[in-house]
């Protein structure tokens, strides 16, 4: 199945040069282009793409904004996100996160990393980069109370291959660099993922972060940048 891109982003340049990457891979093609953020929801309703590929700073209706109007929006609930910026930091993250964003990358992720997660997301799996995954735990940190203050208890309903994949996940390492390290597939790790995701009743790799460190299943130091 072809995986149909929507790119928003307010650099002609840089539209251009996703549009050769994107249409050269055999599974994936581009069905249009915005220039901002209204332009994007526009398009979005007109061509039902699976993934938008949104930047966040846009002039007029920014990319957040978008996000937040594609994700609330009945008729696409088949679109996801992926966000796509600079500005890997707390604020955008977060605010991303809450408009329904399904990944967070940098721009200086190259092109393999690129697709991965244009697939990543459209297979409906969330995505965090590793900055983003740091500023979700920088968020954590700066809230009030000791660190790791949540209840242990609340992971005794994961198996032990759950809280392992958990850990790794919580220090920012993909489903791909875990199933390396633990010698599996990334579809047993995303298995796992998504096992401990509900078990947990945690929406999406973000709050999974979050738990990780709440409840001292991984110490609540802040990861070198």
């Amino acid at each position: 199945m072809t995986i149909r891109v929507l790119l928003a982003d307010d650099q002609a340049l840089l539209r251009g040069a996703f549009r050769v990457l994107i249409d050269a891979a055999e599974d994936m093609e581009v069905v249009g282009e915005a220039a901002d953020g209204r332009e994007a929801v526009e398009l979005a309703r007109a061509t039902r793409p699976d993934v938008v590929l949104m930047d966040i700073r846009m002039p007029g209706v920014d990319g957040l904004s978008a996000t937040a109007a594609i994700c609330a929006d009945e008729e696409l609930t088949g679109t996801r996100v992926l966000i796509l910026t600079t500005f890997e930091i707390d604020e955008y993250v977060a605010q991303a996160l809450r408009a329904g964003a399904g990944g967070f990358l940098g721009k200086g992720a190259d092109p393999k990393e690129l697709l991965a997660a244009l697939r990543t997301v459209a297979a409906g799996d969330a995505l965090l980069s590793p900055a983003a995954t740091r500023a979700v735990i920088d968020q954590f940190l700066a809230q009030p109370g000791p660190a790791g203050a949540g209840d242990p208890e609340r992971l005794s309903a994961l198996t032990a291959r759950e809280r392992e994949v958990m850990a790794m996940a919580a220090t920012g390492l993909t489903n791909e660099e875990i199933a390396e390290r633990m010698y599996v597939s990334p579809f047993t790790v995303r298995t796992h993922v998504h096992r401990a995701m509900s078990k947990l009743d945690a929406r999406d790799r973000a709050q999974l972060v979050a738990i990780a460190y709440q409840s001292g299943l991984v110490p609540a130091a802040r990861p070198p940048r």
